[in-house]
């Protein structure tokens, strides 16, 4: 088995789609952002600080208020306080202030017209509840899932053509969200290994082709290999 998983897929999505120079700044230079919000949160110390932080950046651009925060069990062990996850989501909006734009403006768009159109053309239609609001964590997190899905499509039948045109002895036989897997021959797996760094590194061009719209983020790819899903051996590029 061979998987590639998209690095930060969500947080590239959200990037683009914000152009929040900071956040943009920041993926293309390669720096751990995750542990970067973890001081700049004031989220605790440690591995278990900075996966608090990869979390909780993911569940707000996916529209995570202080209430689901202080209600959850990935992060009751930090505070269950609304107050406390409040002033985190203000520090998040106030070092990305590109996002916290584009947040608005994806409500108001969607309340104005009831729909949200992505750049590739994909279209999200929307409706009050009974109780007469808005769905805002649909809202937030459609464009972000929907718009990830449409890169990793192109990904996909990117590495699929190349996989074949250079004779690879394996299948592609399956996706997953962020992911792509093959099973291939075991003198296989480095050429494969290869192909999934190639082809990623080409997302940014292979976006353009598709859509004719620059994609100013890169699109970077962790792969690894093994006997099956569970026990998988990270690959690093060769450069």
């Amino acid at each position: 088995i061979v998987n590639a998983d998209a690095k930060s897929l969500e947080v590239v999505c959200a990037a683009y789609l914000s152009q929040d120079k900071l956040l943009l700044d920041e993926l293309r230079s390669g720096v751990d952002i995750h542990s970067l919000n973890q001081a700049a949160f004031n989220l605790p110390e440690g591995k278990t600080g900075r996966l608090i932080a990869k979390i909780f950046v993911f569940r707000v651009l996916y529209g995570g208020t202080e209430f689901s925060f202080a209600q959850d069990p990935d992060f009751t062990s930090v505070s269950t306080s609304k107050k406390y996850w409040e002033k985190v989501i203000e520090r998040f909006y106030s070092k990305y202030k590109g996002v916290a734009d584009w947040h608005t403006r994806l409500m108001q768009e969607a309340t104005r017209t009831g729909q949200v159109v992505m750049p590739t053309g994909r279209t999200y239609s929307y409706r009050q509840t009974e109780r007469g609001d808005w769905p805002r964590t649909t809202i937030l997190n459609y464009p972000v899932q929907g718009f990830g899905a449409d890169v990793m499509a192109i990904l996909r039948v990117a590495f699929y053509k190349r996989f074949k045109q250079r004779g690879i002895d394996g299948l592609l036989i399956s996706t997953v969200h962020d992911s792509i897997v093959c099973d291939v021959k075991e003198l296989e797996v480095q050429k494969t290994a290869d192909l999934f760094f190639e082809v990623f590194k080409d997302g940014q061009k292979l976006y353009k082709q598709w859509f004719g719209q620059e994609l100013n983020v890169p699109i970077r790819c962790e792969v690894s290999a093994g006997p099956n899903m569970y026990d998988l051996t990270e690959i690093v590029e060769c450069n």
